[in-house]
């Protein structure tokens, strides 16, 4: 019999599962014509959540150096993302009075599609990017970017260890590291005495409540509830004082951090609201994981049924956006070339290779308007309305979109 696993926080065995999506390849590990007939490596895709501190998690069966040693998203391919960036930094400056003099330390900088807009407002930024590939596209555009991993031993030589922020940034890498307190030990080294963190990551609930079961994959470690994240935090000599929920990536959370011997910033009742809508949905019960698999297995043959009509009809399908949350709904669905013609995607990146798993070929966005398709399938549907107004075009010819998410449907054109 197999050991348990233990849970990456506290240690406790993790006995139940939420979902077993199965094997699948890195999601991001998009392939080469001349890869198409070699070994592809699938890992397990199964969540199992702690009794403890209800950490949903999966195991680490790749380390977090293969998933970025090359990797394929860059954040300003999305003009939604870009927005969401803007406005983020202008807030910032805007609530905390940031001054002139006051720098920025992004974790998981990616493009430096954040830092810019600090940047271009005249503060000191510095942007931590593990992908090397990803990272010298943020050094072209000027900002100062460090190809390695974050987390607490790093955090102490960073220019010997007197690097510290004003702000750390930390959008969407919560989740993405294995070493979730190794990650959170580094950021009180960082951050200045008095100043402020903030960490967005998809929100548990949302993924429960909508079937978002396509945000599991494995560069996602951990799936993330406030409740839980405050005790990480906790653990580490920070504190939540504020809470805001967004529409990005589904549905996501910003957490504002800060020191716990910072009496400067109160607590926020948003924080206590928060918990307490997690506590009535049930994310502090098992049986509410429990429950979970059932409902996507019911989203996988939904969808399938949609397609399945549409082959009989006759229609063509293509892609729009091979997103990494795309490659898990593909493989656990089992979506490929008998479904779809081919994908598009904005990122030139992933122009001329093929989906992991399923090898569906990827071309630029000028392939819709070349071949006319009945239905295009928008994988990352958290991006839909940006999408169909860019595809609105494919009304000319009565081609109609597919959003999978929460639940399969045809959509005519952009959403009201």
């Amino acid at each position: 019999m197999a050991l348990k696993p233990a849970c990456r926080f506290c240690g406790e065995l993790l006995e139940t599962t939420m979902i077993d999506l199965g094997m699948h390849p890195l999601c991001e590990s998009f392939l080469t014509a001349g890869q198409l007939e070699e070994m592809e490596p699938f890992y397990p895709l199964h969540v199992r959540v702690c009794g403890n501190c209800f950490l949903a998690q999966i195991g680490e069966f790749v380390t977090p150096e293969v998933i970025f040693d090359d990797y394929a998203y860059f954040s300003s391919y999305s003009t939604t993302w870009l927005e969401h960036a803007e406005s983020y930094v202008n807030m910032m400056i805007g609530r905390f009075d940031l001054g002139p003099a006051a720098n920025v330390l992004e974790i998981a900088s990616n493009d430096g599609y954040l830092l810019q807009y600090f940047a271009e407002q005249g503060y000191d930024v510095l942007g931590i990017e593990p992908a090397s590939n990803v990272g010298a596209v943020a050094e072209e555009k000027g900002i100062p970017t460090i190809s390695e991993f974050f987390d607490e031993e790093f955090a102490r030589g960073l220019d010997g260890g007197r690097y510290q922020a004003d702000v750390v940034v930390g959008n969407n890498v919560l989740a993405h590291t294995p070493d979730i307190n190794g990650f959170v030990a580094g950021v009180p080294l960082v951050l200045k005495p008095h100043g402020v963190a903030t960490f967005e990551f998809p929100h548990i609930l949302r993924l429960i409540e909508e079937n978002q079961f396509d945000t599991i994959y494995h560069e996602h470690w951990s799936y993330l509830s406030l409740g839980t994240v405050t005790q990480i935090m906790d653990a580490h000599g920070l504190a939540v004082f504020d809470v805001e929920e967004l529409s990005s990536h589904g549905g996501s959370l910003r957490l504002f951090i800060k020191h716990h011997e910072d009496h400067s910033k109160p607590v926020r009742e948003s924080v206590a609201r928060m918990i307490e809508r997690e506590k009535e949905f049930g994310l502090f019960e098992l049986v509410t994981y429990e429950g979970f698999a059932a409902r996507v297995e019911e989203t996988k043959r939904g969808i399938l049924t949609l397609l399945i009509q549409a082959k009989e009809r006759g229609d063509t399908i293509a892609i729009y956006g091979a997103a990494g949350k795309g490659n898990t709904l593909l493989n656990y669905c089992g979506i490929g070339s008998d479904f779809i013609d081919y994908a598009c995607d904005r990122n030139p990146y992933k122009h001329g290779r093929y989906t992991p798993g399923m090898h569906i070929p990827i071309f630029g966005p000028d392939r819709i308007r070349e071949t006319k398709p009945d239905l295009v399938l928008i994988l990352p549907w958290n991006l839909k309305d940006e999408i169909m107004e860019q595809l609105s075009y494919i009304s000319d010819w009565g081609g109609r979109f597919v959003v999978p998410i929460p639940e399969a449907r045809i959509h005519q054109g952009a959403l009201a």
